[in-house]
């Protein structure tokens, strides 16, 4: 939604910036240039529908969501609630083993997971869930006690992958 607006915006600076010239052609007036920032307020505060923020989330923004937290101890026993705020995403699940054994995508439990997947491993009475890079490593907590980077493997039982999402 923001690159509509920021297209918008840009499409009328030049609009406008190209009627002024035309304008001031045909008289003696002199004019400035209209530019993006003359028509969108920087100082205006924005605020996107939820609809909006969860259709604009991708598997990319997911793991940068995580990689800009590498080595916060801020969700330490709250891996679910970590991987919900990364995908943005309207649906809560009390666990990572309750969200696996949920009809809240479909199960996979061969292959690589694909870039922004939600990846599960049974490793306490509340299960464990990451974000898979597409490349056979996560981006979850507790790698090393905090927000990082792993091989898939770093958890024991691996439970599988369900589709990454924002809804």
């Amino acid at each position: 939604m923001r690159i509509i607006c920021q297209a918008a915006a840009l499409s009328a600076a030049l609009l406008f910036g190209g009627a002024s010239v035309a304008a001031a052609e045909t008289s003696s007036e002199v004019y400035a240039e209209v530019t993006a920032a003359d028509i969108a307020d920087p100082g205006a505060v924005l605020t996107d529908s939820a609809a909006d923020l969860a259709a604009a989330r991708t598997a990319g923004q997911a793991i940068s969501w995580f990689s800009s937290r590498n080595g916060s101890t801020a969700y330490q026993g709250y891996c679910e609630r970590a991987v919900r705020l990364a995908w943005d995403r309207t649906t809560h699940h009390a666990s990572a083993i309750e969200h696996w054994r949920s009809s809240d995508g479909a199960r996979h439990t061969t292959g690589t997971p694909p870039r922004g997947a939600f990846v599960f491993w049974n490793i306490s009475a509340y299960g464990h869930v990451g974000i898979a890079d597409g490349s056979g490593g996560v981006w979850a907590t507790s790698v090393n006690g905090a927000i990082g980077h792993a091989r898939q493997g770093y958890f024991a039982n691996y439970l599988g992958w369900k589709p990454g999402n924002s809804n």
